[in-house]
C-alpha cells in the first residue's frame, strides 16, 4: 500500500525530463498532451520545478532584449487575468508538503478530482485507462496496471513519456518509481513491467498511436485507442 510519506515527499526524480522538453513547455510550444506530463512532474519533483524556474527566466530576458512589439487586443486583460489566477494558487513548496492524492494537481484538474474520481475502462491484462486529453495528434491518459503485468511490446510513431505516479515499473534495466519520467521516441521499442508489490499508476502521453508488434493488441488498438 502507498503510503501517506511516500506519496507527499518533495524528492528529486531519479529520472528527468531533458532540457529540450523543458524549454518548449516553458516557451509554450510543447502539445497539451505532453505538457500534462512536464507540469505533473514538476509539481512532485523539486529539481524539475527549479529547472523550469531557471528556462522561464532564460525566456523572460530574451523577451526583454527583443524588438518591441504591439500587443493583440486583450493581451493585458489576459496577462492580469493570469496573475489573478495564480495568486489564488497555493506556493509550490507548500502545496508539496500539503496531504495530497496520487494524483498532483494539474491531473486532478483534468479529473475533476482525484483518484477516486478517475473513470477507467478496461484496456486487456487486467489494465485499466483513462484518457484526459486527446487531440488527434498527441493523447494523454492515466494507465492502471496490476502489480507484475508485462505490456505488449510496442514501439512508438512519436515521443511517448510515462510519468510514474504510483508503484513502479521496469523497462529494460532500469526502474521507474513514483516521479520519474521514461521518455521513449521513435526509434525504440520497449515491453515495460509493472513492479511486483504494488500496482502500477502512470500519467502516458504520446504523440500519434503506439505500433504494436503483436497481432492481438493490433486487433484491439481501435477499439481502445492507444
Amino acid at each position: 500500500m502507498t503510503t501517506e510519506a511516500t506519496l507527499h515527499a518533495a524528492t528529486p526524480a531519479a529520472h528527468q525530463l531533458d532540457e529540450e522538453i523543458l524549454a518548449a513547455y516553458a516557451a509554450g510550444t510543447l502539445p497539451e498532451a505532453l505538457a500534462i506530463v512536464v507540469a505533473a512532474q514538476a509539481s512532485i519533483c523539486p529539481v524539475t520545478r527549479e529547472r523550469l524556474r531557471e528556462l522561464e527566466a532564460i525566456g523572460g530576458g530574451l523577451l526583454a532584449l527583443g524588438e518591441s512589439r504591439k500587443m493583440a487586443l486583450g493581451s493585458f486583460e489576459a496577462t492580469l487575468k493570469k496573475i489573478a489566477e495564480q495568486a489564488q494558487e497555493p506556493e509550490a513548496d507548500a502545496a508539496v508538503s500539503a496531504p495530497c492524492d496520487v494524483l498532483p494537481a494539474p491531473i486532478r484538474e483534468y479529473v475533476g478530482g482525484g483518484i477516486d474520481a478517475v473513470r477507467w475502462r478496461p484496456v486487456g491484462l487486467g489494465a485499466r485507462q483513462a484518457i484526459l486529453h486527446d487531440s488527434g495528434e498527441a493523447s494523454a491518459r492515466l494507465l492502471h496496471i496490476p502489480a507484475g503485468t508485462e505490456l505488449p511490446d510496442h514501439g512508438h510513431k512519436g515521443l511517448e513519456m510515462t510519468l510514474v505516479l504510483q508503484g513502479a515499473f521496469l523497462d529494460g534495466d532500469a526502474r521507474y518509481a513514483r516521479g520519474d519520467v521514461d521518455v521513449a521516441d521513435e526509434g525504440m521499442e520497449h515491453r515495460p513491467i509493472a513492479d511486483v508489490g504494488e500496482d502500477c499508476v502512470c500519467l502516458v502521453a504520446c504523440e500519434g498511436r503506439l505500433r504494436f508488434s503483436g497481432l492481438l493488441p493490433r486487433l484491439a488498438q481501435p477499439f481502445i485507442g492507444i
